[in-house]
């Protein structure tokens, strides 16, 4: 009973700010979601992921075990999803980026937070940058017919997490008026980010449901599994172990749909995956919870 009251409490937050994003939409408020968007992407993670870095009190060895079992799973999860397109005869451009991300900034960060505390925030970030540096390269590709390695370097996120690392590293900080600055930016990033992704669920026009939630299924089994394997592989420790399954086994980030209105794939069979799997994960993130907590 305690466990249940505990993941509850974990997760309630996280989709109660979520459903007032989408109350508000739905009530006829206007909500800049491009403008929010960049902000929260361009200023407020950055400055997020920068101090849960100079802040952490993470071993390095375990930072370097975490770094190489989330390229591992996402190795991993690229093959399988690669072969289940494949096998399913689905469209590449439109199915396999979404099979593959899962949203690990706007509700996985917020989640590791809420379940781990600022621990769980730090080891949510190597995870999150992972993801991030194969969507702006490999997911771009795949979406659009071409890529650019030049277009992740130019993200603030990952410039935010390569000085948070070396500052980590090095032991280093920053005077205390700039580290106070930084963090009432990085404050309202997670807020913000679970209010963003209930306005854009809110605003998608999904087609195909029914086949969207089969394949979100899968995309639950594939991942959580192939996490877990590449987490027992590297010997993580149980927070990081923790926090890399249930970050790769997030639902279908939001962004897989805005690549695929941009570059012309199938735009609503995308969005028919986010709803269903963001729907889906209001039952299967708290029993992923319970079983790695």
């Amino acid at each position: 009973m305690n466990l249940i009251l505990t993941v509850l409490e974990i997760v309630t937050p996280v989709f109660l700010l979520a459903l007032i994003g989408f109350t508000w939409v739905k009530t006829g408020h206007e909500y800049r979601l491009e403008f929010v968007t960049k902000l929260t992407m361009t200023l407020s993670v950055p400055a997020l992921i920068f101090t849960a870095l100079i802040k952490a009190d993470i071993d390095p060895a375990a930072l370097t075990a975490l770094s190489l079992a989330s390229v591992a799973a996402y190795g991993g999860v690229t093959i399988a999803a690669w072969i289940t397109v494949k096998a399913l005869k689905l469209d590449t451009r439109t199915y396999l980026a979404p099979l593959i991300f899962g949203n690990t900034g706007n509700l996985g960060l917020p989640l590791a937070l809420f379940a781990f505390g600022e621990a769980g925030l730090s080891y949510a970030v190597v995870v999150f940058a992972a993801m991030a540096l194969w969507s702006f390269t490999f997911g771009i590709y795949v979406t659009a017919g071409r890529g650019s390695l030049g277009k992740a370097f130019k993200e603030p996120l990952v410039w935010a997490t390569a000085l948070g690392a070396l500052f980590l590293w090095q032991g280093w900080t920053l005077p205390r008026v700039a580290m106070y600055t930084l963090e009432m930016l990085g404050q309202i990033a997670i807020p913000l980010m679970l209010i963003t992704l209930g306005v854009a669920v809110a605003r998608l026009h999904p087609r195909g449901l029914g086949r969207a939630t089969l394949i979100s299924l899968g995309k639950v089994v594939l991942c959580a599994g192939i996490a877990a394997l590449a987490g027992m592989y590297f010997n993580l420790d149980p927070v990081p172990f923790a926090v890399l399954v249930v970050q790769i086994a997030t639902p279908v980030a939001v962004t897989s749909y805005m690549l695929a209105e941009k570059y012309g794939a199938d735009s609503d069979s995308v969005a028919a995956l986010v709803v269903s799997s963001t729907l889906l994960s209001v039952l299967y993130l708290p029993l992923l919870l319970a079983m790695v907590i």
